[in-house]
């Protein structure tokens, strides 16, 4: 439905659902079935009705009159002006169920609401009929009882007033059903008197126009039965004909495709049904099926049988009928099947055309998700680098600046000088002697510029002279010195002088400072 093209969102609300409900029964193309819909007024049933007689193309004239009449009271209640009965007619003009081809059509018939068939009476009038409605009713109540003491004198006065190849008429006492109860009542009330169990005969357990519609669906054929307890040859037919084991294997043979619906007249749908395939002698059986010889969508009558025959007869007819639709059948089969398989690799093809998409979409996602990683992982790397380059460099202009600002090694006429040997990280041993007034971090600054002082005495020299500690540079000393014996870590941040915290002279290893971090990464090196 994709394909064609339609804009759903532009239909109203109850647009859209009589659009769903036309499309879930005749399965149409959204740009088929739109059109209908609209020359039905966006009634469903009307157009599903005029979908599956074949005259989808006509006006509907209810909505033609209900354009051109001018608009009714908002107080006055809105009632259907056509009924689907009236649609089906078979006698009214331009009925749908004229012969083509040689075959007569069968409609579809959904049954009116009683309430849609009869329009109640004004109390004014009631009240003047009260007294013919009193008088009916005791009447009827009279003749019932005298019905019920004597049998057969309704059957024998049905007899001399219609006989019996006239249409019987409708059972007005029994209670109306919806489609599928009326069926169910039915079954129940077939296999009460004739005493058959459930399933026995494969009887469609739904309405008329359900059996119809699936008949028309899935290319098989309709076998209508109805029957008139007010006729003589009812019973004998049932029991002969329609319980007979030859037909009953019939009927449930799977390559025959034959849908069962039967009723009796005695019910609303049932003579509305009879009423539409114009029958005038029970017991009744046509067989339906889809003929495209007639139109496209056309049902059509293919074999009839009026009247009491033997299993043989019925079967015969049946077997003729089928035989005569089995070839067109069988070719539009192929064609729905054809069209199945290229709207399945059609939908097969746009499947494997969306995974694709998905996957390039995937595989997309994921490579800038990956670049966009790398991207960060070089800024905080170039990020580092940066900073280390920077910290070396602070670190070179704060020696430099340092290495300049230590006293020099006092001589022998500084008696009160403290002596300290100093065992530096590499193992080498140093001894230096210190002023007593020297603060400890001067001893620390001693050790961390001890190394440079390898380097040449010319460019030390220039360097010292040009450098400047570096603005807003607080230096961290990354080791510690410790008295080994007894042990005592002399910290720096607590400042004093040399003679004041180690005395005269010292023996101090120079430790390194090691974070918890590289502590937990060297134990787990060793382990």
């Amino acid at each position: 439905m994709a394909s064609s093209g339609f804009d759903i969102t532009s239909l109203t609300e109850d647009q859209q659902l009589a659009l769903q409900q036309y499309t879930s029964v005749t399965d149409q193309e959204l740009g088929d079935a739109v059109p209908i819909l609209q020359k039905c007024q966006w009634n469903a049933q009307i157009a599903i009705t005029r979908f599956f007689d074949g005259d989808a193309e006509t006006i509907d004239p209810a909505a033609e009159a209900a354009r051109a009449a001018p608009p009714s009271p908002p107080t006055q209640a809105v009632r259907r002006t056509e009924t689907l009965m009236d649609s089906i007619n078979p006698r009214s003009p331009g009925s749908r169920s004229r012969r083509q081809g040689g075959l007569e059509e069968a409609p579809r018939v959904v049954p009116t609401p009683e309430s849609q068939l009869s329009q109640p009476l004004p109390f004014p009038f009631s009240l003047l009929l009260l007294p013919f409605n009193l008088t009916y009713v005791i009447f009827q109540r009279l003749f019932g009882t005298i019905g019920f003491l004597f049998p057969f004198l309704p059957r024998l006065l049905s007899r001399f007033w219609s006989g019996s190849g006239s249409r019987p008429s409708r059972d007005t006492g029994r209670r109306p059903l919806s489609p599928s109860d009326t069926a169910a009542r039915f079954m129940r009330e077939f296999e009460e008197e004739y005493g058959v169990t459930h399933g026995t005969v494969p009887f469609h357990e739904a309405g008329y126009a359900q059996a119809f519609d699936i008949a028309k669906r899935d290319l098989k054929y309709l076998l209508v039965i109805l029957l008139s307890p007010e006729h003589d040859d009812n019973a004998s037919f049932v029991r002969d004909t329609l319980l007979a084991p030859e037909l009953l294997t019939f009927l449930k043979e799977p390559k025959n495709n034959i849908v069962l619906w039967a009723g009796t007249v005695q019910d609303a749908e049932a003579y509305q049904v009879s009423t539409a395939l114009n029958v005038t002698k029970f017991p009744y059986a046509c067989l339906i099926a889809h003929t495209p010889s007639v139109s496209s969508t056309a049902m059509s009558k293919i074999a009839t049988s009026a009247g009491s025959s033997t299993v043989q007869e019925l079967i015969q007819k049946l077997q003729a009928g089928i035989q005569t639709q089995s070839a067109e059948l069988d070719r539009i089969r192929r064609q729905r099947q054809e069209q199945q398989a290229s709207r399945s690799l059609r939908q097969e093809q746009e499947s494997a055309y969306e995974r694709s998409l998905a996957a390039d979409r995937e595989k997309a996602r994921k490579r800038k998700e990956e670049e966009a990683a790398k991207e960060k992982a070089d800024r905080e790397e170039r990020e580092r680098e940066e900073r280390e380059t920077n910290a070396a460099e602070l670190l070179a202009r704060w020696k430099s600046w340092r290495r300049q600002n230590i006293a020099p090694e006092p001589g022998n006429e500084v008696k009160e000088a403290v002596r300290i040997s100093l065992r530096l990280q590499n193992g080498e041993r140093v001894v230096r002697k210190f002023r007593p007034d020297a603060d400890v971090e001067e001893l620390y600054a001693f050790v961390e510029c001890r190394e440079d002082e390898a380097e040449d005495e010319e460019t030390s020299v220039s360097s010292e002279k040009e450098a400047q500690k570096p603005e807003g540079y607080e230096h961290e000393y990354g080791f510690r010195l410790v008295s080994p014996m007894p042990r005592e870590v002399y910290d720096v941040s607590k400042g004093g002088t040399i003679r004041e915290r180690i005395g005269r002279s010292g023996n101090l290893i120079v430790e390194k400072i090691v974070d918890e971090d590289e502590d937990e990464d060297d134990g787990d090196e060793e382990e």
